[in-house]
């Protein structure tokens, strides 16, 4: 039987791509889409779709009741540069929509829950090369804060409550079909466009700042993939660890001229570099790979010819002015 699927923030950077993903896996009436606001055309066109403020507990309520949803996949967030500017709208966001699932959850209202946790869970004393699954986690920001703090809630609800909560520490996302959401990774999505469009690129982190990065199409299977396994396949409940590469400004703008040779880089690191420095440079995700069998399919050369040929088309029309 398949499962009827609510998500929230299905408009931002994940949900939009999750979400045609599961009406291609489960079918377009099975999976609610829903947001703040309304998203682009094939979103909208491609199934049913709710306004929903999600820290709003009686209106996600109201929509769960009203469609017989059993599983919740919990994408929307105020990410970390934009959680920084605005912090206690932040910590709202990421932690009363948070609640609010879990506890309809408790109630027995729903029965699987998907949340989001991130690499920014780690901090300056975390060790940076093959971060561990478990290990010192020391936050320095909002966002990083709310994800390590949720990740404890997550693991109560199910121990205390028995409640279905599955979670991946999301590393760098890399895109071609959705705007970046605001995050400290966004560079990576940011110089591909550029380069299409204006041959050069001004990067916010410095030439050699490794981080973790993944390409979205993985990250949308990881998600798919583990909320799927079996129950007892499931054995950490706060989040698990999640990677494909690692990779710098300097190594993505060596790809990029292999396409445009003429393409051009300069460095400004912002505040955004101290969030950057706090995080992994490489993580160790090897509980993903042996519990529930992650396997990522993309190399970063598969990436950059990705991201070159997606965005092509789009870059003069779409992203002009």
């Amino acid at each position: 039987m398949s499962p009827k699927i609510l998500i929230i923030g299905a408009c931002g950077q994940i949900g939009s791509e999750l979400t045609l993903k599961l009406r291609e896996k489960y079918g377009r009436s099975q999976v609610i889409a829903s947001d703040i606001r309304e998203g682009e055309g094939e979103l909208m066109s491609s199934g049913p779709f709710e306004i929903l403020d999600a820290t709003n507990s009686s209106e996600l309520e109201d929509v769960i009741l009203h469609y017989d949803i059993n599983q919740v996949y919990l994408m929307a967030a105020m990410l970390s540069a934009t959680a920084e500017k605005f912090p206690m709208k932040g910590w709202q966001i990421n932690m009363d929509t948070l609640f609010n699932v879990l506890n309809l959850a408790k109630d027995q209202k729903i029965q699987k829950i998907f949340w989001p946790s991130s690499i920014a869970v780690f901090g300056l004393s975390t060790p940076k090369h093959q971060t561990p699954q478990q290990t010192i986690m020391e936050p320095t920001t909002v966002y990083g804060i709310s994800k390590q703090t949720g990740e404890r809630w997550c693991a109560y609800y199910h121990n205390r409550y028995g409640v279905d909560v599955r979670s991946l520490r999301y590393p760098g996302l890399i895109s071609h079909k959705t705007q970046p959401g605001g995050g400290t990774t966004d560079y990576a999505i940011e110089i591909f466009r550029d380069a299409l469009k204006h041959k050069k690129y001004t990067c916010f982190l410095k030439a050699d700042t490794a981080l973790p990065m993944m390409y979205m199409d993985d990250a949308i299977e990881a998600t798919i993939q583990i909320m799927s396994a079996p129950e007892k396949n499931i054995k950490l409940r706060s989040s698990y660890n999640l990677s494909a590469l690692s990779v710098t400004p300097k190594k993505i703008a060596e790809l990029i001229k292999a396409y445009i040779p003429e393409f051009e880089i300069k460095y400004q690191p912002d505040f955004r570099q101290s969030i950057a420095e706090s995080w992994p440079t490489s993580i160790d995700d090897s509980s993903s790979r042996k519990d529930w069998g992650w396997q990522h399919q993309y190399n970063l050369e598969q990436i950059a010819e990705e991201m070159i040929e997606g965005l092509k088309p789009k870059v003069s029309i779409k992203f002009d002015g």
